[in-house]
């Protein structure tokens, strides 16, 4: 997931309906309840029946067959071809479109303190950044708390590595040290900067994610350092003793790569120029296994259609499953998609995105106009069998972003992510982070939800 996937505040009185055609809930609440049986069907095939756990194997298969998938890399080509295959083999009609994106490879790397004692520091250096000189940067540290705490002391920041030991408070707040730490030390006059990973638990692990140069703003190194580190060299700089860290980076940015959406469909019997979108993002960072973000959201999205599919269903509109490429670089992919499609803005019924893990369901959120609101609520009944039945405000997700500020209702999974950030964009995130029945769930969920909205008489009102 990346940082700038904040929930989209949009509130109640912003998007009101502004159809002619505002489905009245009287008149809406006995049509959604008349796929009860099959919503319950889906559920059963999914949760109990021969699709048990089959999300989790194919998420296993993938990911222990292809490992991480950053963008530009030779691991994220072998992914998208890797996925074609298997959901052609599965039945969907498949196709790629092709699209440019970054490439950012990060290369040997490594930091050491030197003064007050030698310690290894382990790191992981920030998506975009360059590197050292072949020889590093060795300098004195200058360790803040605070942007604020950084201007402040501005005439100490010259020629420093500034570490930033920033608390978390939440991701959406603390992410901007990640994101601008560098630019913002840089404009003081700092070689280089190392932040305070973005999670509120650690044994000893960095956690690595992308990061903006400011226009005009001289382009230093950076990386990310344990919660621990950063702590450390906080305390030794309280009793003001003199830190000084070696840094090595031998990361760089080479010219855009072609990739690919990877695009799957169940075209619609009756409207399939209208289309209801799932979608999680194929692309992960270069450590771990990429299986929490986002190949579960990827798998269950694929999952849904061959629920779908296998029952023998085939709704009224088209459902379109989408694994987006470069998501991690700031919805690269996905941004290409929107200004490929947008000129069938009107044929999109409801943009779908899962990355934020697929640990158990807890509700569905969504942004809509109000009357699409009493239609979701209609819907979300349907899941009582699997309890969770709740909607919540704002959808949200980098990808769909761009589709539900057009205009377009969103949805996204809320799923019991209380250890998400601990595994986030380190070499934690594998399949052990994984559950097979919170997948199993997740999928019924999912499935339940894109079918019986493509397959109602109306679109969802805007």
């Amino acid at each position: 997931m990346l940082f700038s996937t904040l929930k989209l505040l949009f509130l109640d009185n912003e998007l009101k309906c502004l159809c002619s055609f505002c489905f009245p809930a009287s008149d809406i609440a006995p049509e959604v309840a008349s796929y009860s049986d099959v919503a319950k069907q889906i559920i059963d095939l999914a949760v109990f029946g021969a699709a048990r756990n089959r999300s989790y194997r194919r998420l296993a298969d993938f990911t222990d067959t292809i490992g991480n998938r950053v963008s530009g890399s030779q691991n994220l080509e072998m992914a998208i071809k890797y996925m074609h295959k298997a959901m052609t083999q599965d039945g969907l009609d498949v196709h790629l479109e092709p699209v440019k994106i970054p490439h950012w490879v990060r290369g040997q790397e490594s930091a050491e303190m030197i003064l007050p004692r030698a310690k290894s520091l382990a790191i992981l250096g920030l998506g975009s950044s360059v590197g050292t000189p072949p020889e590093g940067i060795q300098a004195q540290v200058l360790v803040v708390q605070s942007f604020d705490e950084l201007k402040q002391r501005a005439s100490e920041a010259t020629g420093k590595i500034v570490v930033f030991n920033q608390p978390f408070v939440s991701y959406g707040e603390t992410v901007a040290y990640r994101a601008f730490g560098a630019s913002e030390a840089a404009k003081l006059g700092a070689v280089a900067t190392l932040i305070r990973s973005i999670t509120p638990f650690s044994i000893n692990s960095p956690h690595t994610g992308w990061q903006d140069y400011q226009d005009g703003v001289k382009h230093i190194p950076t990386a990310c350092i344990t919660v621990e580190d950063a702590e450390l060299m906080w305390r030794i700089a309280q009793r003001g003793q003199a830190i000084i860290v070696k840094l090595i980076m031998g990361a760089k940015t080479l010219p855009d790569a072609d990739s690919f959406n990877t695009v799957a469909e169940i075209r619609g019997w009756q409207h399939p120029e209208q289309v209801v979108l799932l979608s999680g993002h194929l692309d992960s960072w270069d450590v771990g296994q990429g299986a929490m973000d986002d190949g579960g959201g990827a798998m269950i999205s694929w999952e849904a259609l061959s629920l779908i599919k296998d029952l023998g269903l085939r709704p009224r509109r088209t459902l379109r499953t989408v694994l987006w490429t470069a998501e991690e670089q700031g919805g690269v992919g996905a941004q290409q998609y929107f200004n490929l499609h947008k000129v069938n803005l009107s044929n999109f019924d409801l943009v779908m995105e899962s990355d934020l893990g697929t640990f158990t369901p807890v509700a569905l959120q969504f942004t809509g106009s109000d009357a699409a609101w009493k239609v979701m609520e209609e819907v979300v009944k349907l899941l009582a069998p699997i309890n969770t039945t709740k909607l919540e405000m704002h959808g949200e997700g980098t990808d769909i972003s761009p589709w539900m500020q057009a205009g377009i209702p969103g949805a996204s999974l809320h799923v019991a992510d209380s250890r998400y950030f601990w595994f986030h964009h380190s070499e934690g995130d594998t399949m052990t982070v994984q559950n097979p029945r919170d997948m199993d769930l997740c999928s019924a969920l999912w499935a339940v939800v894109a079918y019986v909205v493509a397959d109602l008489e109306d679109m969802l009102p805007r």
